[in-house]
């Protein structure tokens, strides 16, 4: 446990800003291998959003982000009855009815399978050409060279989860469809806002010269047979048998974004909606698993880690969404107000997390301190994207 003296002077002028910069400055010391790779930094500074805050910084080795969760809810109490464990989050809806069984229901199954496994085909080329030479459209987004090495700035702001769920009940899609197609909108007011002086030629046609950006981010999905958060004791569980074991279960897809300036709000939800159902009609995230693990075996861990790095250096960005406790919790008797996760390290300038907890929804960038010195400004653009999006829905 860490307990670091922050200057008095600087938390006194603004403590959210020295938190912020303390958490920053992590990111460029190396852990201590020669220790349990986790650290718990315990920051006894009045935010504006809590009494204090705690900082654990662990290394991914250790798990990937549906074990993490599951640890930090072993670790808490509910708030409501502090002698039970927090509740888990309900699981996601099932998919699609099932049809009865007739000749059309066996050919639209059959069907299914085939464009699975064109769609798996396909997109595990572009995932194995993006690894070696498919790069994305140089954009504000994108990173340089050395960036994983660069100083991080963690910065977030709260969302309303209940505002989400109102759009996917309106659109009939899901939480991750419009956390997909807000991000879109997002990122497109900031990169035609930020390339508005160079490509304002005058008139409208600046947004159509932009059709054709290739601008993709890095997904971790996780594998197991069952989604969801677990209990700490099904993780732990060493049986073979063990669908939701402990560890870093996840594989990578590859999913582009929508980059346009829409009159309509909703079309980015839409297009969300179109991307990730397409995704989940793919294995991909299934074959990057298994055959990022046969890489390993047959040439090395080096061999793995050049594919992988690859990836990451010919897209954009990395996004992930994870889904938090549906009620507030305590920890040794301190209840916690938000949750905000996040990962550095890898070759990406923008990191996008989505976190949920009770009925919130905690917006986290991981960026370049550099590349982003108006990242404040970004995440605003996130918060004005979701409340157009909510009040197009709502009419």
């Amino acid at each position: 446990m860490v307990f670091p003296d922050l200057d008095p002077a600087a938390t006194s002028a603004d403590p959210d800003r020295a938190v912020e910069d303390y958490v920053s400055s992590l990111s460029t010391l190396p852990m201590d291998h020669s220790r349990p790779l986790w650290e718990l930094h315990v920051l006894d500074v009045p935010t504006s959003e809590a009494a204090a805050a705690v900082v654990l910084r662990m290394h991914h080795s250790l798990g990937d982000g549906v074990s993490l969760i599951s640890l930090l809810m072993a670790c808490t109490r509910s708030a409501a009855d502090p002698s039970r464990l927090p509740a888990l989050p309900p699981p996601s809806s099932g998919g699609p009815p099932r049809q009865p069984a007739c000749l059309l229901a066996l050919a639209a199954w059959v069907w299914s399978l085939l464009v699975l496994a064109w769609n798996t085909v396909v997109d595990v080329t572009r995932f194995v050409a993006t690894s070696w030479f498919l790069r994305d459209t140089r954009t504000p987004f994108m990173g340089t060279q050395g960036v994983e090495f660069r100083r991080k700035r963690f910065v977030n702001c709260t969302l309303s989860l209940d505002d989400v769920k109102s759009v996917k009940n309106a659109m009939k899609c899901t939480v991750n469809d419009v956390l997909i197609g807000v991000t879109s909108a997002a990122l497109s007011r900031y990169y035609f806002r930020k390339t508005a002086s160079s490509d304002d030629t005058g008139g409208g046609d600046s947004r159509k010269s932009h059709k054709n950006i290739r601008l993709r981010s890095a997904l971790l999905v996780n594998i197991r047979k069952t989604p969801g958060l677990h209990t700490l004791a099904e993780m732990m569980d060493s049986s073979k048998d063990n669908a939701v074991k402990w560890g870093n279960q996840i594989g990578y897809i590859v999913l582009p974004f929508h980059i346009a300036m829409h009159d309509d709000p909703l079309e980015y939800i839409r297009q969300g909606k179109k991307t990730a159902d397409r995704k989940k009609r793919s294995l991909e995230a299934v074959f990057t698993y298994w055959s990022g693990n046969l890489v390993v075996k047959l040439l090395g861990i080096k061999a793995a880690a050049a594919l992988c790095y690859g990836m990451f250096t010919n897209t954009t960005m990395s996004f992930s969404s994870l889904a938090g406790p549906a009620e507030k919790v305590e920890f040794y008797g301190h209840p916690i107000v938000y949750i905000a996760t996040s990962v550095y390290g890898h070759p990406h300038a923008l990191t996008v997390h989505f976190q949920s907890y009770m009925n919130i929804m905690k917006l986290v960038f991981a960026v370049d301190d550099e590349q982003f010195p108006d990242s404040h400004q970004l995440l605003d653009d996130f918060a004005e994207s979701l409340r157009l999006v909510r009040q197009a829905a709502s009419v």
